[in-house]
């Protein structure tokens, strides 16, 4: 077998079978930010296409990539982060990430608006909850994001970007229930 078959086979493999390793890895994990099946998934075929010229024959097509998919949910499961708990100094960066979308938060009412951002948070899915937890307010880079949890930096971003749209549109919805009422 030669490097060539080991790419089409697993090529074929994971167009084939792309479904059921999604189902495997989410009946071991449940989704969040380091835990997205489809992210695992993913990560798991980057590393064994970048590297499948370098293999030697795969005979075993199935049981390599399940083996890959279950090495990958143990690395997850290992750097599985702390919560975040509220305390008297989340109150300060729950102002200065209001003040992401609303200015300097001039208006009488700056607990309605932490209030109102906390709940649209709790909204927001796993994934983009942790993302905007792990970057705004525990101080994480994108980069020690990645190497924690084997998620590209551009994937974190992209999640960041969406949650702050999706806050966004949430908050100027509310902003605009208020102003009416």
């Amino acid at each position: 077998m030669t490097n060539k078959e080991n790419y089409n086979n697993l090529t074929a493999f994971f167009n084939d079978e792309y479904q059921s390793l999604k189902g495997y890895v989410q009946s071991k994990v449940h989704d969040s930010t380091e835990r997205d099946a489809e992210d695992i998934v993913q990560d798991v075929a980057l590393r064994i296409f970048s590297r499948s010229d370098d293999l030697s024959p795969i005979t075993n097509i199935a049981g390599f990539v399940y083996n890959s998919v279950r090495n990958k949910i143990i690395d997850v499961m290992r750097t599985k982060k702390e919560s975040v708990h509220e305390s008297e100094g989340l109150e300060t960066q729950w102002a200065e990430f209001a003040e992401l979308f609303y200015g300097k938060a001039d208006n009488s009412y700056p607990e309605e608006l932490m209030h109102a951002l906390k709940n649209a948070i709790k909204r927001l899915r796993s994934s983009y909850q942790d993302i905007i937890i792990a970057v705004d307010f525990e101080g994480y880079s994108y980069r020690e994001i990645a190497e924690q949890t084997g998620i590209s930096p551009g994937t974190l971003m992209s999640r960041r970007h969406r949650a702050l749209s999706l806050l966004s549109e949430y908050l100027e919805t509310e902003k605009n229930k208020s102003i009416k009422n």
